[in-house]
């Protein structure tokens, strides 16, 4: 299988950063092709110009090659920590960019773009690692959970990805290395299960 990680923190020594790593090794072990981006480190611009909205706006050559993975890819890793209950600006932004329009999802013929989209991923699964410092009870009853929402619905659901899982491991502020330890371990079984050899 062909499968594109995507990374977003600024910290190169985070665990989110260990945990993409960690994804990238097993994947290449299990035989898989992988497309690696650490958005940070490649300096990616989240920012989306007016002009590359329409869906066969010219795009520059970065964004093509990031569209061109995706499309190929037959599974996707985002790893990220929750930020006010999103992705940090680079990942929304790389969703905003590569997820596009011809790429991602495409409308009827005819449709405006007021109608129901058909998903064009040929993701197979996709699978977000996130990290937070809020208990699970307090991000479930006071905030209901907008990342769960956001990726399995609004992004994953809208393109048309067969099979999601979200794995959120917390608390990290207040996190031990053993904890640490315990949760890549726990992610090595998540992504082998999930991207067998």
């Amino acid at each position: 299988m062909r499968i594109s990680v995507i990374v977003g923190h600024p910290r190169s020594r985070s665990f989110n950063c260990a945990l993409a790593r960690l994804c990238v090794r097993l994947l290449r072990r299990n035989g898989h092709t992988v497309y690696f981006h650490d958005l940070y480190r490649e300096k990616f611009d989240p920012l989306l110009p007016a002009a590359e909205i329409p869906q066969r706006a010219p795009i520059r050559r970065t964004i093509k090659k990031y569209c061109a993975e995706l499309a190929d890819s037959d599974g996707l890793i985002i790893v990220h920590p929750n930020w006010w209950g999103q992705p940090p600006a680079v990942v929304k932004g790389w969703v905003d960019r590569v997820m596009r329009p011809g790429v991602a999802y495409a409308f009827a013929a005819g449709d405006s773009g007021a109608g129901v989209p058909r998903g064009l991923l040929k993701i197979r699964k996709a699978l977000v690692l996130n990290t937070s410092d809020t208990p699970a009870s307090r991000e479930k009853k006071v905030f209901g959970d907008p990342l769960e929402i956001i990726w399995k619905n609004c992004i994953f659901g809208f393109c048309g990805a067969k099979s999601f899982r979200r794995k959120v491991f917390r608390v990290v502020a207040v996190s031990s290395p053993a904890q640490r330890r315990r949760w890549l371990a726990q992610a090595e079984q998540i992504v082998n299960a999930s991207f067998p050899k």
